[in-house]
């Protein structure tokens, strides 16, 4: 055999590779040097080129053994893959976080998601972390490497594995791993020194990969259990999208939340409304990047103030309105239960007259489980907002609703944030009995159902919001001391006036009833025509007539109305005799 003819297939082979490499988008980096795409494509340009080649020596226009293109591909694909491999392995070399300065850090979680992160903690000098091991229960992937970190046992394993790597940091990188095993984990890892973090969940990341930089700590949410629930955004879309959209309330925790959602779903305006200037600084702080507080779309008003809002309906002409504006303190509503009137029952009425006066055509009226058989001023006066959303929808027939649902973790002076300050001042911890329960929902969790209730209530309802399992108050509690790692004494208080061992999502009577979303219930609430509101003005005369609205039959109104106003000159205490020979709870 001449030497020519190799030249020549050698020559050829070089070109029908450029050609192919072209043709396929194989040098036009659409894949990681090194990676496993990468490699398969290298596969398949030199199967290819070699399929070519052996074409070729069948034709005879080069003569060389047919066998040379069988043997030039198995030669040229291990040393095209060694020379990639060796590039990104000093890539990644070059990458590797400093062992000096970084923090070091052990992955709970082998699986796809803790790969990820440790490629991604790796394969950035900034990341700051530095992953030194893996912890997995399962025992097939003991003694597994992965990107050159070793699997160093399971969650029994912990303290020793932090202790032998110097760890600081515990990621666990399992989003659905059970909640009595993540508790577990938490509780082992701070009490080992180490920080916890976890990976987000689906719903919050825009992206299907996961690095260092969605981490976040752990949070009380996460050891609570709550699963995040799915909503149908393009319902949301289609009644929020284009209209203008006023929140009362705004600078709350629900209504701030509700701004911040429904500005994702391009409203054609966005008015937030609120009593509280400082709240309304803040929200478009957070919407805008500035707050200025000099546009039209922060509207500075009381709901309390019935000619100004109807004023403003009139010149703003809201399509959507979100009323999340409301008293919610149990106790502090206990001893002054003329403003809950004001503000939870003639506030709601105002707003809904604005809006019925207009043409708005989605109401949502944001409620409370203190609502489902009210035994307190709150409950009760909330309970009265309900039956006269339901009064509106039926009058009007149109899409005039509530939602009720129980706490939200980290509402503004919640019960979590009173415990997080008292652990941080070195306790007591308050909590009034050592049985007492509550539901809980993460605020943007209740708020995406809130938005998705407008889509699917019908006029008059009120939807509930599934809160899952309720929680023993003792055991957040308890959760939120883990978390700071710091322990300190619990006093019980007692239960205060109006207060509920265990709060309930519907009342007497009250089915649970899913016809669209399965996690939010539908039922009735009888409406209450607001010309019933011609109560007494002294604050205990106040609290009989919520309670009497509040829980009374229809056709009970006249007779609970009347009982009361018959003794409105005698002393309050004597007023509460009226509620229960009323029937009343």
């Amino acid at each position: 055999m001449q030497p020519a003819p190799v030249v020549w297939f050698a020559l050829l082979a070089v070109a029908l590779h450029l050609a192919v490499g072209l043709l396929s988008w194989h040098y036009r980096g659409n894949h990681v040097i090194g990676a496993f795409d990468d490699a398969v494509d290298v596969c398949i340009v030199a199967a290819s080129v070699g399929v070519l080649l052996f074409v070729v020596g069948l034709t005879g226009l080069i003569e060389v053994p047919r066998s040379l293109a069988v043997i030039a591909t198995l030669t040229v694909v291990p040393l095209i893959l060694g020379t990639r491999l060796v590039r990104r392995a000093v890539r990644e070399w070059r990458a590797r976080p400093d062992a000096g300065s970084a923090q070091r850090v052990i992955v709970f979680g082998s699986g796809w998601g803790g790969q990820q992160i440790v490629r991604s903690m790796l394969g950035d000098r900034r990341s700051g972390y530095l992953p030194v091991g893996f912890l997995d229960d399962d025992r097939s992937v003991r003694n597994r490497r992965i990107s050159g970190v070793a699997v160093l046992g399971s969650r029994a394993d912990l303290a020793q594995v932090a202790e032998g790597t110097g760890a600081e940091v515990l990621v666990v990188a399992i989003r659905d791993l059970d909640l009595v095993v993540l508790r577990e984990v938490s509780t082992a890892a701070i009490a080992a020194g180490l920080r916890v973090k976890v990976v987000p969940v689906l719903t919050d990341l825009l992206r299907p990969s996961i690095g260092f930089a969605d981490l976040r700590d752990i949070d009380l949410a996460d050891l609570m259990g709550r699963q995040p629930v799915d909503v149908d955004i393009a319902a949301i879309a289609d009644y929020v999208k284009g209209k203008i959209v006023l929140v009362t309330g705004a600078g709350g925790s629900i209504g701030s939340e509700l701004c911040r959602q429904i500005h994702r779903y391009d409203p054609a305006e966005l008015l937030m409304l609120d009593r509280d200037e400082s709240a309304l600084h803040g929200l478009q702080l957070s919407l805008h990047g500035h707050a200025l507080l000099n546009t039209p779309d922060t509207i500075l008003a009381d709901i309390r103030d019935a000619a100004t809002i109807t004023g403003l309906f009139r010149e703003r002409r809201p399509d959507v309105v979100f009323h999340a504006a409301a008293l919610k303190h149990l106790p502090m509503l206990e001893q002054y239960p003329h403003e809950a009137w004001l503000t939870n029952v003639v506030g709601t009425s105002n707003v809904l007259d604005a809006a019925t006066a207009v043409g708005v055509r989605t109401f949502v009226n944001i409620s409370t489980d203190k609502a489902a058989n009210p035994t307190s001023v709150l409950g009760a006066s909330k309970r009265i907002g309900e039956r006269l959303v339901a009064h509106a929808g039926a009058a009007g027939d149109r899409d005039y609703l509530s939602v009720r649902f129980g706490n939200v973790i980290g509402s503004r002076g919640s019960v979590l944030t009173t415990f997080v300050d008292q652990i941080g001042a070195g306790g007591p911890v308050t909590v009034t009995h050592p049985d007492i329960t509550r539901f809980f929902m993460t605020i943007p969790e209740a708020v995406r159902l809130v938005i998705q209730a407008g889509a699917i209530g019908r006029p008059g309802e009120v939807l509930v919001l599934d809160m899952g399992k309720p929680i023993k108050i003792i055991d957040v509690a308890r959760q939120l001391m883990v978390l700071a790692g710091r322990p300190v004494q619990i006093l019980y208080t007692g239960l205060r006036d109006g207060e509920k061992l265990h709060e309930d999502l519907f009342g007497d009577g009250e089915a649970d009833h899913r016809p669209i979303h399965p996690s939010v219930s539908h039922v009735s609430a009888p409406p209450l025509d607001p010309i019933r509101l011609t109560g007494p003005e002294q604050a205990g005369l106040a609290a009989e007539l919520m309670h009497a609205l509040a829980v009374a039959e229809p056709e009970m109104l006249d007779a609970a109305t009347a009982a009361i106003a018959s003794v409105l000159p005698r002393a309050p205490r004597q007023l509460r005799s009226v509620r229960v020979s009323s029937g009343q709870r």
